[in-house]
């Protein structure tokens, strides 16, 4: 069933949107939650959870690429859950055993763009913003940025992707944010 259709049925509160949404994005949805949480049981119920943020918000919300939307839902659902046990300090979250790193620079780019959010412009023109960001960066640049702060790949996974080594997939993230804080900065998002 084609996107247009399961939006549709969403507007129009048939629950088979929520059998189509599951049919055709369960395996996506699942991915993106697994790169953050390896956990099953924690990603099945972002899947979840993410089905039905989808049918509280469709309507009033009719979204444009359905897969973005929903994949949106879920990593923040995800990143949530990292949160939640991240606080608690529990001994299964794989992000603090295996790369601290990762959650460092995540937490670094929220705190940038919520401080942004906070104290000066709206969340659409900071969106405009970023995008506007990721469309003056090299091919090359934009796909590493997305793949390591959207889709949460490792830096080796990168590197290999690329072909170059981790050292310089993490110069390439180290000098990209940089020029994010820098475009920040002169917006005045920052005092």
């Amino acid at each position: 069933m084609e996107d247009i259709e399961i939006v549709e049925l969403f507007w129009s509160r048939d629950e088979k949107a929520l059998k189509e949404v599951d049919k055709k994005y369960n395996h996506f949805c699942f991915n993106t939650a697994w790169k953050i949480l390896e956990n099953r049981e924690d990603s099945e119920e972002c899947v979840n959870d993410t089905w039905f943020r989808a049918w509280k918000s469709i309507p009033p919300v009719k979204p444009s690429i359905l897969s973005a939307f929903l994949g949106r839902i879920t990593r923040n659902f995800a990143i949530d859950n990292l949160r939640k046990k991240y606080a608690a300090k529990r001994t299964d979250l794989h992000m603090e055993n295996k790369n601290t790193e990762i959650m460092w620079e995540v937490e670094l780019l929220n705190g940038w763009v919520a401080n942004s959010l906070e104290k000066h412009i709206e969340e659409k023109e900071l969106i405009q913003l970023i995008n506007s960001f990721l469309g003056k960066l090299s091919e090359k640049d934009r796909d590493i940025f997305i793949h390591r702060y959207w889709h949460m790949d490792s830096v080796a996974d990168i590197a290999a992707r690329h072909k170059v080594s981790k050292n310089s997939i993490k110069s390439n993230l180290f000098r990209t944010r940089n020029k994010l804080k820098k475009l920040l900065e002169r917006e005045g998002y920052f005092i």
